[in-house]
């Protein structure tokens, strides 16, 4: 382990403080240790360079259980990635929405691919997808064909 000294602007160590108290990291090292990993991962995620490795998300979105084939589109997009989807949560909101949370591992871009498809479905209202590098690369797996 290494020891760094960083400097920081009156307000920022007053928000970070503030961060380690509401999520009761032990201390300031700790706590900038995770945040550094979660900035890094997040970075890495956007710009697709850590598309080569593999990855555990959460996919969480609403939609309108009413929509016109909904159902089964998601149905079958889910049984074309059926390699992706560990589990699957799911909620009835009201009379007109229901919300899922699902559990997926897998390469980044696939993952990602997924998500988007399934977002971008006529009848999901909102949706967002959470990824998680594992830090192993995927290797020696067959390409995944998309529909």
């Amino acid at each position: 382990m290494q020891r760094i000294t960083i400097t920081l602007d009156d307000d920022l160590m007053e928000e970070l403080d503030a961060m380690i108290a509401t999520h009761g990291y032990q201390n300031r090292s700790e706590a900038i240790r995770d945040f550094a990993r979660a900035g890094m991962a997040q970075a890495a995620q956007d710009k697709g360079t850590d598309s080569a490795g593999e990855c555990v998300a959460a996919l969480v979105y609403v939609y309108d259980h009413a929509a016109r084939d909904l159902s089964r589109r998601l149905v079958d997009t889910y049984h074309h990635h059926h390699d992706l989807s560990l589990a699957t949560l799911h909620v009835h909101l009201d009379d007109d929405n229901c919300m899922e949370v699902t559990a997926l591992r897998g390469a980044v871009k696939e993952v990602q691919h997924f998500a988007d498809h399934i977002i971008a479905e006529r009848g999901v209202k909102h949706g967002r997808v959470v990824m998680m590098p594992t830090g192993k690369k995927v290797t020696g797996k067959k390409a995944h064909t998309h529909k």
